[in-house]
């Protein structure tokens, strides 16, 4: 019950104040990233007792828990920060964290920024959910790729349209006005989204297309996961993409999503885990959206931890960077056991060993650090 105090807690202040900065928010997130570097950049007591990271709000709720169990367990403090997937993808380009966390892999932008090689470690997978304030309707609404399409697009603007009421047929729904929230910053979790709808939308991938952040056709835009769920639960009539935890956490009602089989799916744990039960690549690089799996929820994603391969830079110590690596063996590990209660994924055997390959890679001074 501590931890969901606290994380209310921090939907509440964080939502407010993305809220209100969202007001003055452009359609281009491109300069997001550099303004919550700026605003929130780690460069504060980062000892040998420390770990510094940021990156994305989506999976801010199962670290928080972790990093808190982790502490009890070690002594060492991490000191994370959910500014989003573009603005820790910066902080680790700069070198002024430990550890960055994305939704989304590196493009070859941001890879050949960063010059070395990066590892990307996977940590869980979650739900991106399509949650909706319309008090008036009790049913749980459905869904299909073409009116969620659509509604982003600018083309569906009443709650009342023939496209969403044919397929909820006995549903009242009122004639409320849409009003679509997004992310303003550099997201992993508008890659998540965006990627599904470059996938069911020959017209979104031709106009809009996918990435962390893209140009949106309509709507308002809102900082970090928090900021959308705020901007959904204060207006009347609001549609917008936040990971199942904050849904949930917010009491947002979030729509079954018709998926490639035809199946209209509940976003949950179990959904989840089957859109996730792939194969992965070596380097863990993968996207799932729009899985074939006839129970699996279309609209999901992997969380990724990124460090830098080499980890003797910047005068770091072997003591940090063998705590470093720890953690994130204890996350792949113990750490998971906290997903379920959160309503994360929990990785799958197969994807633990995967990421456990990628660990052993990380050197200091060209040796193992994991031995």
């Amino acid at each position: 019950m501590k931890l969901k105090s606290k994380i209310k807690n921090f939907l509440f202040v964080v939502s407010v104040a993305a809220i209100l900065g969202s007001m003055t928010s452009g359609c281009n997130s491109g300069s997001s990233d550099k303004s919550a570097s700026t605003d929130s950049t780690a460069t504060s007591g980062n000892s040998d007792k420390t770990l510094l990271g940021a990156g994305s709000t989506f999976v801010y709720p199962l670290f928080s828990k972790q990093f808190s169990e982790y502490n009890k367990l070690t002594g060492l403090k991490i000191n994370y920060q959910a500014i989003g997937s573009g603005g820790g993808i910066l902080q680790l380009t700069n070198k002024t964290i430990d550890f960055g966390d994305s939704d989304a892999p590196l493009t070859e932008e941001q890879a050949q920024k960063m010059g070395v090689p990066v590892l990307h470690i996977p940590m869980c997978s979650g739900a991106v959910v399509i949650s909706y304030n319309l008090p008036e309707v009790k049913d749980t609404l459905k869904l299909t790729p073409d009116v969620i399409a659509n509604i982003y697009l600018g083309k569906i603007t009443k709650w009342n349209d023939p496209k969403i009421t044919a397929i909820n047929p006995g549903v009242k729904i009122p004639a409320t006005p849409i009003l679509v929230a997004r992310r303003s910053d550099g997201s992993g979790t508008t890659n998540i989204f965006t990627d599904y709808l470059s996938k069911v939308n020959p017209e979104w991938s031709t106009k809009v297309g996918k990435g962390t952040s893209v140009n949106w056709p309509t709507g308002l835009g809102g900082k970090g996961n928090p900021g959308v769920s705020g901007l959904i639960k204060q207006t009347p009539g609001g549609i917008g993409y936040v990971e199942l935890a904050y849904a949930i956490q917010n009491n947002l009602p979030y729509a079954k999503v018709q998926n490639k089989s035809g199946n209209y799916i509940v976003p949950n744990i179990a959904s989840t885990s089957a859109a996730g039960n792939v194969q992965l690549p070596a380097d863990s690089k993968i996207f799932l959206g729009n899985t074939d799996a006839a129970d699996g929820y279309p609209i999901t994603g992997f969380t990724w931890a990124l460090i830098y391969q080499e980890q003797a830079y910047n005068k770091r110590s072997q003591d940090k960077a063998q705590d470093l690596l720890k953690m994130l063996w204890w996350e792949i590990h113990d750490g998971q056991q906290y997903c379920h209660d959160l309503d994360y994924a929990p990785l799958s055997p197969a994807a633990v060993t995967i990421a456990e390959n990628i660990l052993k890679s990380a050197t200091y001074n060209g040796k193992a650090i994991l031995q």
